[in-house]
């Protein structure tokens, strides 16, 4: 519909001039309510279906976090001792496969050094919780791969969304090579993977997951400006050191710290033990020393908590909206949970159903942290 008076000429008389002019501001209202921040917006119809599979591999990731978790608690992470990305998907099927596999397993250091004299049936225990492991990642490579393909074809993704699904998926490429460089370190002398590359695999875990919640939050509720006084920073530093904590516990669990000082709030009454800095050089103390590496995490823990319920009073004091304050109490209550779950496994000495579950809660808090800094963040 063309507009008169609008780069037209003008208006013949007052009554049409006033209608002309009421049609410009109505215009001027549209084009501004174009530019409206996204906070107003919907997603886009089509990306919902993109969003929600994300979420879905996000889930997924989680739980191949809970069953690593048991993995590694249950010792079984050295039981395969090949990578066969293809082959590898069929497990053992007539007792000769199962002897064949065995007497692989008998040539490794962790059962030479831990497990001589370990049966069959016994192997067997540990043989299929490091199978699922592998077998969930295969899984989770599918659930990505075939429906991004599906997507792109269809182009139900612009180039910027699909640049950084590709992204994603070279992540997951690298987190199976990261798999296989670590259970690889376990094999040669020491029965035990390399603290190090555990701790690299389980971050990458937690990036794979950040990644994709994070572009599916994106796609569910697109960018807004939130409120002028909305905490977005502290709420990225609690992300942020999520984050960090969780790398503190991949160490701990690499070191395996956690079976050493196990009371609470000191450290075999201590609050600083005396043999944090045993070690010489002095920074060795905080990759190698139980003692340095537990009060670490502890610190982190205390760091976070304090920091936690400074956010919740920030967005609770707020008018933030009703999503920030789903996130922030989201985040409280998962932290509060993790906090006490990992006092209990310390004070345990980490039973395999409470280190995991340690394990499987901070992915939880990591994505809560991640949700309230998506609805806090301006722009």
């Amino acid at each position: 519909m063309r507009l008169k008076g609008i780069g037209g000429p003008r208006a013949e008389n007052p009554a049409q001039a006033g209608s002309e002019t009421g049609m410009a501001e109505a215009l001027s209202y549209a084009q501004g309510a174009a530019h409206v921040p996204e906070a107003a917006a919907s997603p886009i119809p089509g990306r919902r279906a993109v969003a929600a599979w994300l979420a879905a591999c996000a889930a997924l990731v989680a739980i191949m976090v809970l069953v690593g978790g048991v993995t590694r608690l249950t010792h079984s992470g050295l039981s395969i001792v090949e990578w066969q990305p293809l082959i590898g998907t069929l497990p053992p099927l007539s007792e000769g496969d199962w002897q064949v596999v065995f007497e692989k397993y008998k040539q490794t250091p962790e059962y030479r050094l831990v497990n001589l004299g370990m049966s069959l049936a016994e192997f067997k225990g540990i043989f299929w919780w490091e199978y699922a492991h592998r077998l969930l990642g295969r899984l989770i490579g599918l659930a990505f791969f075939v429906p991004l393909a599906w997507f792109w074809f269809r182009g139900r993704l612009d180039r910027r969304l699909a640049w950084k699904l590709l992204g994603v998926f070279v992540l997951g490429g690298l987190q199976g090579a990261m798999g296989w460089y670590m259970v690889k370190s376990g094999l040669v002398d020491d029965p035990r993977v390399s603290p190090f590359r555990l701790t690299a695999h389980l971050g990458l875990a937690f990036l794979i997951f950040g990644a994709m919640l994070w572009i599916a939050l994106d796609l569910f509720h697109p960018r807004r400006n939130a409120s002028p006084n909305a905490p977005s920073w502290l709420a990225g530093w609690v992300a942020a050191l999520v984050f960090l904590q969780v790398l503190l516990g991949g160490l701990v669990a690499g070191i395996r710290a956690g079976k050493a000082y196990n009371t609470f709030p000191l450290m075999n009454g201590h609050f600083v033990p005396p043999e944090t800095f045993m070690i010489d050089p002095w920074w060795k103390n905080f990759f190698y020393n139980m003692a340095t590496v537990q009060l670490d995490h502890r610190m982190g823990a205390w760091l976070l908590l304090a920091l936690v319920a400074w956010l919740w009073a920030r967005v609770s004091w707020l008018d933030a909206g009703p999503r920030a304050r789903t996130a922030v109490n989201l985040l409280a209550l998962a932290f509060v949970v993790q906090f006490a779950l990992g006092v209990w496994t310390l004070l345990a000495a980490v039973p395999v159903a409470l280190g995991a579950a340690h394990q499987f809660v901070a992915i939880l808090v990591f994505g809560a942290a991640l949700y309230c800094a998506h609805a806090l963040r301006k722009g």
